[in-house]
């Protein structure tokens, strides 16, 4: 594996979960495996593409906290060639905040299954309205090199190959809390390289997280 937009090509069995998020102030629930992933990413990147014109060496924000869709938005800008930074972007990927000054502006509204906004947000693609409709297999005219940078976040510049060389393969089921965006791209690339998953707990307690760790039979963080 040379770039990172073969992750998920790579993996053993792809109808194990790979992503899971829990909601617990919501109740919300969603499993996705490595199949189902693909199946957004490839949606993600058609619209990246035959919407935005996007081209290898763009430069996406990704203003989303840790989600199952921010997970599918690092995947889907490391398949069009795209880098996620946390500056000098054409592309900005918002929450139901609506804060995004970016060329392009994109909002997810972050309701369960990717819904769309209840009203269209001004000013701003509605992500649940647009990207469900874009095809399911995505071949990508230009592929990403080893050298294309992948990461640009924090004042630190990271290619795939750097990105490749520094995971570190997570093969069990880890449990974590929401975190920091680089901390999701290492652990995602984890995953996928080590054939593990994670699980996405938001507004949990102490005790809540011990009892998804449980029902997950997974590992806390």
């Amino acid at each position: 594996m040379r770039t990172l937009d073969q992750l998920l090509r790579a993996a053993a069995d792809p109808s194990q979960p790979l992503v899971t998020y829990y909601d617990m102030a919501t109740g919300e629930r969603v499993e996705l495996s490595t199949t189902t992933t693909a199946n957004w990413v490839a949606k993600t990147s058609n619209f990246l593409v035959d919407e935005l014109d996007v081209e290898p060496g763009a430069r996406v924000r990704i203003g989303l906290p840790s989600h199952w869709l921010t997970m599918v938005w690092i995947l889907s800008a490391w398949n069009v060639g795209a880098a996620i930074v946390d500056h000098d972007a054409a592309i900005g990927v918002s929450g139901p905040e609506l804060r995004a000054d970016e060329e392009h502006r994109l909002a997810a509204s972050l309701r369960p299954l990717g819904g769309r906004f209840a009203e269209p947000p001004a000013g701003f693609v509605d992500l649940g309205a647009e990207v469900p409709g874009h095809g399911d297999h995505f071949v990508p005219l230009d592929p990403p090199a080893p050298e294309t940078l992948a990461v640009d976040l924090g004042g630190v510049r990271r290619t795939h190959a750097d990105v490749l060389a520094s995971a570190s393969p997570v093969r069990d089921r880890l449990v974590v809390v929401p975190g920091a965006l680089t901390r999701d791209v290492d652990l995602l690339a984890g995953a996928c390289l080590g054939g593990g998953s994670l699980v996405v707990v938001a507004s949990a307690t102490s005790e809540q997280m011990a009892r998804v760790a449980q029902q997950e039979g997974g590992i806390p963080a």
